[in-house]
């Protein structure tokens, strides 16, 4: 594996991390068809822990089988595959050194009672991450939970541990709790979570995309008096990406719930032209028959890579 001058400006970003970690960030880096080009794709398959199979995959009953998501990532020549830990099992043989993973270590469900304070249960172990030959541990925190500042505390010990065995780590930061729904993907809201993550010391951050729609009175304020461009999704793009150390931790966009191919790839060109660092796509890949799934995403890969 050749690395490019480009991956290696961006693993020089990561100062403090050993060689193990930077070679696991390494492999997303230089793997598929995004290779070399400080970009990368990822698709992320944990909505059947979230929202169950029948809410999930009865689109597309043949995404039931773990293989298929493997096979997926590897036939469109995707950066890596996060799933939790029994679905990485179940193709962990088969596929094994073929595509890298990221062990999703949290989950909730949707079943718990809607009163409860948004928070994810601990359902892996580094342990878990390192037999399947995962190349990086993912976790979900929620900014904004009552429930946030336990997440923290989690986070702490497991990516101390990760980092202490070479693995990277991947936080998804995704504000809920005492918000209002559009404050969910508030500009404000989505900048600060990204930067919660990136001084909890996520190596890659997965975030939503951001409105233009400000929650926080004190920021908005700033936003105002400082003149912060927020009118484009390229400019919040931006922001964000700024947010998250002036774009020394790589930032990466959640596809959401599904929508349209068009707006899919529109979505690409934004996070693009802000300096964004790719997508993380999970529903607008297996929800779609596979055909129509495998042409967007080489779609996706050429609007990165050009």
């Amino acid at each position: 594996m050749r690395v490019t001058q480009r991956v290696k400006k961006i693993l020089g970003f990561y100062e403090s991390d050993n060689p193990g970690s930077k070679t696991n960030l390494a492999r997303f880096l230089m793997h598929g068809k995004l290779a070399g080009s400080g970009k990368i794709m990822i698709l992320a398959v944990d909505q059947g822990f979230e929202h169950g199979p029948d809410r999930s995959f009865a689109a597309n009953p043949a995404a039931l089988d773990p293989h298929y998501h493997y096979q997926m990532a590897l036939d469109a020549g995707l950066s890596g595959y996060a799933a939790p830990l029994g679905a990485l099992e179940a193709g962990a043989d088969t596929f094994a050194g073929a595509v890298p993973t990221i062990l999703k270590m949290n989950s909730s469900n949707s079943l718990t009672a809607k009163n409860n304070p948004p928070d994810q249960a601990v359902t892996a172990s580094v342990h878990d991450a390192l037999r399947l030959g995962c190349s990086a541990i993912g976790f979900t925190i929620y900014p904004g939970s009552d429930a946030s500042l336990d997440l923290f505390e989690e986070i702490r010990e497991l990516s101390m541990e990760a980092k202490a065995c070479g693995l990277a780590v991947v936080i998804w930061s995704y504000a809920r709790g005492n918000l209002s729904k559009e404050g969910e993907t508030a500009i404000d809201v989505i900048s600060y979570g990204a930067h919660m993550a990136a001084l909890l010391g996520a190596h890659i951050i997965k975030v939503k995309l951001p409105s233009a729609y400000l929650e926080i009175s004190e920021a908005n304020q700033n936003y105002i008096k400082y003149g912060i461009k927020i009118d484009t999704m390229a400019d919040r793009v931006k922001h964000v990406a700024d947010c998250c150390f002036k774009g020394r931790r790589m930032v990466i966009f959640s596809g959401g719930e599904s929508k349209d191919t068009g707006s899919v790839l529109q979505d690409a060109k934004d996070i693009k032209a802000g300096g964004g660092f790719g997508s993380i796509i999970g529903r607008n890949c297996f929800q779609r028959p596979r055909p129509e799934a495998m042409k967007m995403l080489q779609d996706l890969a050429t609007i990165y890579k050009n």
